[in-house]
């Protein structure tokens, strides 16, 4: 008597093997779970950076795939360090990805307070004006509709602890403190404690020379803000 061969069904992700069609269905692998994600934004953004990895680090020049990534033995520590920059609002997660490669930082500390504040030290006095301009605005339209008051009032009458934390968090540069007359009003009522908190990222001696280097950008960061009634 001859057997009939039993029809089995396969996961395509880590190819195991089922009986029955309802049993694959509700299967759930290592795999298949990274490819259920993969339009997730921190999976999205843990992609691009290492796709960035293999472009600068490896010099790399054939195009990395989502299969490439989510078999990769780099997965999990890309999906740890997206994680971190969607939590801690990481203000241009390229640029970043781009800073801890070429400063050989090791990928298994990227999801680091410590390592963020050193990249955003060095990347605000780089950053274009435009988008420190668009960061701010923003900032200020999210204080605005928190505080229930005129986004034009965000560094005139916002909390001046919480003022310091946006600045040392970048979200808020001297493109913006330097520009406007309530940046200067709000540089003169800090106390010495949140002038040791800010310092780095508003050194003035700094910015003087920036603002001296890029008369067009300051120009137009007055302008606009001007405008916008800071």
């Amino acid at each position: 008597m001859t057997s009939e061969l039993k029809q089995t069904f396969k996961c395509n992700y880590c190819e195991r093997s089922f009986a029955r069609e309802s049993t694959l269905a509700v299967h759930v692998c290592e795999q298949k779970k990274r490819f259920q994600h993969k339009d997730d934004p921190a999976s999205r953004m843990a992609f691009q950076s290492y796709i960035k990895f293999y472009e600068i680090a490896q010099g790399s020049a054939k195009q990395k795939t989502f299969d490439d990534f989510a078999t990769s033995a780099y997965y999990k520590a890309f999906i740890k360090f997206a994680n971190y920059c969607v939590n801690a609002r990481v203000i241009n997660t390229i640029r970043f990805t781009e800073w801890l490669l070429k400063n050989n930082k090791r990928i298994d500390y990227w999801g680091s307070d410590k390592i963020y504040d050193e990249f955003l030290k060095e990347y605000i006095y780089r950053e274009n004006a435009t988008d420190a301009l668009t960061r701010a605005l923003e900032t200020s339209l999210d204080w605005s509709e928190e505080a229930g008051a005129p986004s034009e009032d965000f560094l005139r009458h916002g909390n001046t602890n919480k003022l310091c934390q946006y600045i040392a968090s970048g979200k808020i540069t001297g493109w913006t403190i330097f520009n406007c007359a309530t940046g200067h009003d709000l540089l003169e009522n800090l106390n010495q404690e949140q002038i040791a908190m800010v310092y780095d990222f508003i050194n003035p001696d700094r910015w003087s020379k920036i603002l001296r280097d890029y008369p067009g950008d300051t120009e137009y960061m007055k302008e606009m803000l001007g405008k916008a009634g800071w």
